[in-house]
């Protein structure tokens, strides 16, 4: 039997409850957990595609709930009173969990007009707009998590937001004082945006993992793709860094996103990517 329960905000003992019973509340979720991606801060995902974490169970921000065996018998009934306080809501459908995150925006509190054998005011009542589809599914048989949106789900698994490292002031500092890298025009840590702080943290990362001769053919792959963009002082070795787009595709240039095409030998970024096989 599938059951939807919700969980409460501001309760730490007993946050679960019951809605609906005997219910499938998302039918049409059809996801092959073998083409998800993993998940990667940088990547952009398509239309139809789904981030995953694997071994989630193992991971710090997995809840409790999805670490034991589901009962129903251990959840009592939503009351009415607590109806405006819910969280999220998650339907159990099988051994698979399905998450929704509630917001303000997903409660109706209008009149409005139903139409039955004829339309008929429906006075104002409570009601929760549920989406099509959930903002994450945990199956448990694979221990796998999948989501496409990391934000709409940082509420219900406190903590996960880690996946989405930027680097600290500390470490973008430090990247910014790199041996390849020159700062002019009064560019500084300062001035990094966002997006760049994650970008150096993939980057520092990647660096950590290159040996120095690898170190060394990666600043000859982005002097030569970035040679009107980017200036590098072949006497140094270093690239100069004036702006936020330039440190950008330096950064880029350490993931190695610059590639030519095979047919008419044009250049190109690559602005989201993954491993094949």
């Amino acid at each position: 039997m599938d059951h939807v329960l919700a969980r409460v905000k501001r309760l730490t003992k007993k946050p679960f409850f019951k809605l609906v019973s005997d219910h499938t509340l998302y039918e049409n979720t059809n996801i092959n957990l073998a083409t998800c991606v993993p998940y990667s801060p940088d990547h952009n995902l398509d239309e139809d595609s789904w981030f995953k974490v694997e071994q989630f169970s193992q991971q710090p921000f997995c809840i409790d709930l999805l670490k034991s065996n589901f009962d129903s018998k251990d959840y009592d009934d939503l009351k009415k009173e607590q109806f405006a306080n819910i969280s999220y809501v998650f339907a159990v459908q099988g051994d698979n969990f399905y998450f929704q995150k509630i917001t303000s925006s997903l409660f109706i509190r209008k009149k409005i007009i139903g139409f039955g054998e004829a339309a008929a005011i429906e006075e104002s009542s409570n009601r929760l707009v549920i989406n099509d589809q959930p903002d994450a599914i945990y199956f448990k048989h694979a221990d796998t998590l999948v989501f496409r949106n990391l934000a709409a789900i940082s509420g219900i698994f406190k903590g996960i937001d880690a996946l989405y490292r930027e680097a600290t002031q500390q470490e973008t500092e430090a990247f910014l004082k790199s041996a390849f890298i020159e700062l002019k025009n009064n560019y500084d840590a300062s001035k990094v945006s966002k997006p760049n702080r994650k970008r150096i943290a993939l980057a520092m990362d990647s660096l950590t993992k290159m040996s120095a001769q690898d170190k060394m053919d990666i600043l000859a792959y982005i002097g030569d793709y970035c040679d009107q963009k980017l200036k590098f002082d072949q006497t140094t070795k270093k690239f100069e860094i004036s702006t936020d787009d330039e440190l950008k595709l330096l950064l880029y240039g350490v993931e190695q996103r610059f590639y030519t095409t095979l047919f008419g030998q044009e250049r190109r970024i690559a602005n989201s990517v993954r491993p094949v096989g």
